[in-house]
Order: structure tokens, then sequence, then C-alpha cells
């Protein structure tokens, strides 16, 4: 994160006492990545967090992928999937490759354990649905259209109130950042960025727990799942300061870059990941050039594959994709608006769409889970009729 932030209570040095009312000292921890050169952050427990008592291995972490086959671009319906599970549980992995996997969450149950990821910061994209994440660092509420960004290494739970829910998952195996081109060599973002600091929502209340029991967290490393029993509450955090923490930005907080010509998707990149990055096409005036055409121009994704999940409105260079429909044009391939749409797009004033892109570096692999939704005749939507 490109800005300094703290919550509750803290000692006025690192690294020094801080003592509980009874005399018996907080236990710090420092929560940090690249070793002790990245950002990081210092929390203050009640308890060790290193206090387990119990360990049971859950498993590899496997994802069935489909066997290699033709390259086509393909079309993926989300809405046809089964809701099940809990937030984690019930992840549905669609695309992946070794940086990032991709797929949607519909949870019908409590997510009754913690949570941590050890192999890279997740972004979790709320499309329907209203909660709060729960986290080491403090709650943050979320709703319908927020980016929940949760750095590697937090201890969570998605408190989803019971709420109909469903999420866009994204689990990486680096960081999420700002675009470099938005900030300044202080991190701050600059005046042409298309969201600043003041969208940027942080952990504002802690509810530190001191609570002895039996508190189950399921963490996720080296390709697997391990469960740790800790002998007391593990959000149990009575302070913390720092740079490295989760914290929410919503779609509709993101400004739109447009101009007299189409503008390329690099415009509404919102995060880079590892090898990746994510972009928000959002309701916006269309282009002002007298002879514009406000529709894409064909392209050939020459190193890189292209995910758009779509949210709501209507995309305007898009025939039969639905709400919650994921379409793949990978590398290797020319890719454009469907027929018909590029000429209806002139004259249009506007559009409210609403979508978020994942462009990748690496090619993507099809899971087993995304062949029972997976709307066959996309491939050639492209003939004229």
């Amino acid at each position: 994160m490109p800005f300094y932030h703290r919550l509750g209570n803290i000692p006025h040095k690192r690294h020094v006492q801080f003592r509980k009312p009874d005399g018996s000292l907080y236990s710090e921890q420092v929560m940090g990545t690249k070793g002790f050169s990245g950002v990081e952050s210092i929390l203050y427990h009640h308890y060790p967090p290193t206090a387990i008592v119990a360990v049971e291995d859950l498993g590899k972490v496997e994802i069935p992928l489909e066997e290699e086959g033709a390259l086509r671009h393909r079309h993926f319906k989300t809405a046809a999937m089964q809701p099940g599970g809990d937030p984690i549980s019930g992840r549905r992995m669609l695309l992946v490759n070794s940086d990032v996997r991709m797929g949607v969450v519909q949870p019908t149950e409590e997510q009754k354990y913690f949570y941590r990821n050890g192999e890279g910061d997740e972004v979790l994209f709320v499309h329907e649905g209203e909660g709060v994440l729960e986290t080491s660092f403090g709650n943050l509420p979320y709703r319908r259209g927020d980016y929940l960004v949760i750095p590697i290494g937090t201890t969570y739970r998605v408190n989803t109130g019971g709420a109909p829910t469903k999420m866009m998952v994204l689990e990486t195996t680096g960081e999420i950042t700002t675009p470099n081109r938005y900030r300044n060599e202080h991190g701050q973002l600059l005046e042409h960025s298309p969201f600043c600091e003041r969208d940027i929502r942080v952990p504002l209340e802690i509810n530190a727990r001191d609570e002895r029991g039996e508190f189950a967290v399921h963490v996720r490393a080296h390709g697997r799942m391990t469960s740790h029993v800790l002998d007391h509450h593990p959000l149990d955090v009575i302070g913390w300061d720092g740079y490295l923490y989760p914290y929410a930005l919503n779609i509709e907080d993101f400004e739109p870059i447009t101009g007299r010509i189409h503008q390329p998707p690099p415009v509404h990149q919102t995060f880079p990941g590892p090898n990746f990055v994510i972009c928000s096409f959002v309701p916006r005036m269309f282009d002002y050039h007298p002879e514009a055409i406000p529709a894409p121009y064909n392209h050939s994704n020459v190193e890189s594959d292209e995910v758009l999940y779509y949210v709501e409105g209507n995309f305007m260079s898009r025939k039969g994709v639905d709400i919650g429909s994921i379409t793949l044009h990978p590398s290797g391939m020319p890719h454009g608006p469907h027929p018909g749409t590029a000429e209806a797009s002139i004259g249009k004033p506007a559009t409210e769409e609403l979508a978020v892109m994942v462009d990748t570096f690496r090619p993507l692999y099809m899971t087993k889970a995304a062949l029972g939704i997976e709307d066959e005749s996309y491939t050639y939507s492209w003939i004229h009729k």
C-alpha cells in the first residue's frame, strides 16, 4: 500500500516493552514482505501468534485441468454454477496459471474457521452481497462493487451475514499494488490517477478478542492446506501500524480516462499483479472525435491472455454474454467486436457497462470445473450472418 496507517494501541517505539494493565507483555509480531526489505506492519497481540495446540494436514490443493486441445476463444456462464460451501471451500477455480488462479464463489455456509493464504495476495471482487471482512488488522465492511485486496499472510474470515453473495476470486503468487505510472517516488497517487487515497477504505475498527479456547486457522502454503488450532482467538490484535494491511476500493470510485478516439486497455488498469494486470471497465462517456468509433478495434494479444468478467450493463462490443459471464481471448489469435457492434457504437454518447478485466502474461489453463459451464458456440460468434 502507498500510505501509512495505524489502528488501536501501539507503543511509542518499535521493539520496546509494551505491557498490558496486569503488567505482562503484549506479543509483538513483525509482518513483512521480501524478507525485511518490503512493506511491513507491526502487530501487537494479547497472545503469541505461535501458540498452536494442534496441527492437521488437510491435503494437497489440487485443481484438475482439462486436457489441452485446440486454441479458441472461450465463454463460461457462471450463472449456471450451483452455489455452495463457505467463502473459502466454496471457491470454484476456472482459469489458472503459475501466477494467478481465477474463479467464483457463491457461499451458502458460514465460514466457521479462519483462513490465511501464505502463497500470495488475494483479490475478492464483490459482485453481489455485503458483509464484513474480519481480519487481524480489524474489520473491513464491504459492499457490492468492492475490490477487497488481502495481503499474503493475513488471517481473515469473510462474514457474509447470511446475505446472498457472489465474488470473483483471484489468488495470486505475488503482490498486488497500484500502477507505477500513477505514483510518485514517495508512493502517493498522482493527479492523473483514476483513483486516489480518498477512495481506498482501510480497517477503521479493531475489536481485539481476549479469548482462550481452541480456534482453527486453515493455512494455505506450499501447495497444501493445513489446519492450525490456536489456544486463543486469532483476532487478538490490540493495535498495529505500517504499510501492509487489507483494503477496499469500490469499482464505482474508479474514474474513467476518456479521449477523442478509442483509448487502449491500459487506461482502465486498476492493479498490477505478478505477470498480470486487473482493469476496471466502468460507465463512461464515449470518444468525442467527430469520426470516432467507440467500439474497440480488432487486436491480437501477442503476449497475453485476456479475461473479462461481466458485472452488469450492456457491454458494447459483445453479443450473447450474460451478467456473470467470463470470456477468455487467448494469445495467439486476434479478437475484437462482434459483427455489427462497431457500426452500432458510432454516435452513441456513453456506455453503462461494468466489467473486470484480467490480462495475464503467461497462458491460462482451463479447469474441469469450467467445462461444465462453457458456451461452446462462442468460438464461432464472429461469423457474419
